[in-house]
C-alpha cells in the first residue's frame, strides 16, 4: 500500500466473549457474550489527531441522537508494562489530548490505565440510577502493526509502519440497549419506538376504519399495531 491509500478503515459487528465472574454479571449491562461495533483504522502518524477527531464527532452524534447528553470522558495514559517506545506513547497521547481539545470535550486523565498496546479515550454514559457505564472507546495500538509486520510505502520510498486505531462507537450493543431502556424507562421517542402508533377501535364497528388508517400509516413508513380485543377503551389505553 502507498501512503496515498491511508487512512484505511475497516468496520464490523463482531461477537465478543469474556468470562466475567458470576457475581459481576448484571442483566444486559455486563454479560459474557456481546456484540461490538468494532473498527480498525490504519493511518500515518500525522493523521492520528484528525482521525480521532472524526471518531469523536461520530460518537457524540450517536450518543446525542439517542438522548445521552450526560457522559464522562477519560484519557487513559501509559501503564507500567507497555509495548512501543516512550516517544511513540507521548506522541500518541498528545494526539489524543489535541483531539479532545479540538472537539471541546472536558475530560479526566486516568493515569496508567491505558492498555499495554497504547493510550485510549473512553466515554461513559449515565443510567437511570446515576451509574456510569463505559460504551464508546478509541484506542491507539502500537502492537498489532508490528506483530503482523504491516507496512506502507511513504513519500520517501521507504517502508514505514502505520498507526492502528481501534474504535467502538456504542461498544457493547447489549449494554447500550440496556442503558437506553433505562434512560427512557421504556417510553422511547417516536423515531426510536419499536411500535410508533397503536390504533384502538372503540367498538367492532370501527375496526374497518382502523384497518384503513393502519394501512395509510404503514405505507408512509410508520410502525403500527392495532388492538382489536373486545375490551373497554380505558383498558386498551392503559395497556398501550
Amino acid at each position: 500500500r502507498s501512503y496515498r491509500d491511508l487512512p484505511l478503515r475497516f468496520a464490523e459487528l463482531g461477537t465478543v466473549y469474556r468470562y466475567e465472574r458470576s457475581g459481576v454479571l448484571h442483566g444486559l449491562l455486563r454479560v459474557r457474550g456481546f456484540t461490538q461495533d468494532d473498527a480498525h483504522l490504519f493511518c500515518r502518524p500525522n493523521q492520528i489527531e484528525e482521525e480521532i477527531v472524526k471518531v469523536l464527532d461520530l460518537i457524540l452524534l450517536i450518543l446525542r441522537s439517542f438522548g445521552f447528553n450526560e457522559y464522562k470522558v477519560y484519557l487513559s495514559t501509559r501503564p507500567d508494562k507497555f509495548v512501543g517506545s516512550e516517544e511513540g506513547w507521548e506522541k500518541a497521547t498528545d494526539a489524543l489530548k489535541q483531539a479532545l481539545e479540538k472537539s471541546k470535550l472536558e475530560y479526566e486523565v486516568d493515569p496508567g490505565e491505558g492498555v499495554f498496546y497504547g493510550p485510549k479515550i473512553d466515554i461513559k454514559i449515565k443510567d437511570s440510577l446515576n451509574r456510569f457505564w463505559q460504551v464508546s472507546t478509541v484506542q491507539v495500538d502500537f502492537n498489532l502493526p508490528e506483530r503482523f509486520d504491516i507496512s506502507y510505502i511513504e513519500e520517501d520510498g521507504q517502508r514505514h509502519q502505520p498507526i492502528m486505531l481501534h474504535r467502538a462507537l456504542m461498544g457493547s450493543l447489549e449494554r447500550f440497549f440496556g442503558c437506553l431502556v433505562e434512560h427512557y424507562a421504556g417510553a422511547f421517542p417516536l423515531w426510536l419506538a419499536p411500535v410508533q402508533v397503536i390504533l384502538l377501535p372503540i367498538t367492532d364497528q370501527h375496526q374497518e376504519y382502523a384497518d384503513e388508517v393502519a394501512k395509510k400509516l404503514t405505507n408512509n413508513g410508520f410502525r403500527v399495531e392495532k388492538d382489536l380485543r373486545n375490551e373497554k377503551i380505558g383498558f386498551k389505553i392503559r395497556e398501550a
